[in-house]
């Protein structure tokens, strides 16, 4: 299994228009982060978690060229609104595009793009197909097992996702310990960090160590940054020796 972070950024991206500061000036390309998501390459499939507003262009960066299904974490909309453009997969492939959701996120995405499931359809929109989940085990294409876990993002519930030994979570706030004990034994753990500083919805870097300490993993990467936690570089200096910041572009072998 490969995973490619194609975005490692919170909900404005960085650099934040109109910002000057040293993170969003910084001529470092780790500096600069599309809105948070990843590719999953597994067993000849191609998973996405998330289609935010920056999912176009993260195709085109990658060179993406196969998408099998799309996860969603949750409804906020830097993590749906690039869903229009999956369009581009369904010509290509001549087929609509499998979407795993939980019922919110699929009454936001009906609301968000009514469009695409009218009565009526305008020739070139998206088409998809919704598969609602619930916080329990579910299988793609008979051989990928997945198994939800779910997390507070303040008080919205939002799912990550663990893979045989990889984790992904984005947007946490609070994890209870019965979601916990569904992470333990995770090698590669990537997990939200917005910043130094305390935060109403995420992670801060103290609560984020806290976190990776009780899931023990060999492994983690901090995603969802905020150009409110520095640069690149100078956050790398305040980790641990087995924690890392994620940019966009990561390849990680699991």
């Amino acid at each position: 299994m490969k995973i490619t972070v194609l975005g490692s950024g919170t909900s404005q991206g960085i650099p934040v228009i109109a910002c000057k500061c040293s993170v969003c000036i910084s001529k470092n390309k780790k500096d600069s982060r599309l809105r948070s998501s990843i590719l999953i390459d597994i067993n000849e499939k191609k998973i996405v978690v998330d289609t935010g507003p920056d999912f176009r262009q993260q195709m085109l960066t990658q060179k993406i060229d196969q998408l099998d299904a799309v996860l969603f974490t949750h409804e906020h909309k830097d993590h749906i609104a690039g869903l229009d453009d999956v369009r581009a997969f369904n010509y290509i492939q001549k087929k609509a595009m499998d979407v795993y959701c939980s019922s919110r996120v699929e009454k936001a995405l009906k609301r968000e793009f009514h469009y695409v499931f009218s009565d009526f359809k305008y020739p070139g929109v998206p088409n998809i197909n919704i598969h609602l989940i619930e916080n329990k085990s579910f299988c793609l294409f008979e051989t990928i097992n997945i198994l939800p876990i779910e997390v507070l993002h303040y008080k919205l519930p939002v799912f990550g996702y663990r893979i045989e030994d990889f984790t992904y979570i984005t947007d946490a706030k609070t994890v209870s310990e019965k979601e916990l004990n569904k992470i333990k034994g995770t090698k590669t753990l990537i997990i939200n960090c917005l910043r130094i500083q305390e935060h109403l919805s995420h992670f801060n870097l103290d609560e984020a160590l806290d976190f990776i300490s009780k899931v023990n993993p060999e492994r983690t990467y901090l995603t969802h940054i905020s150009h409110l936690f520095g640069c690149h570089e100078e956050i790398q200096t305040l980790l641990p020796e087995n924690v890392f910041i994620a940019y966009d572009g990561l390849e990680i072998s699991c």
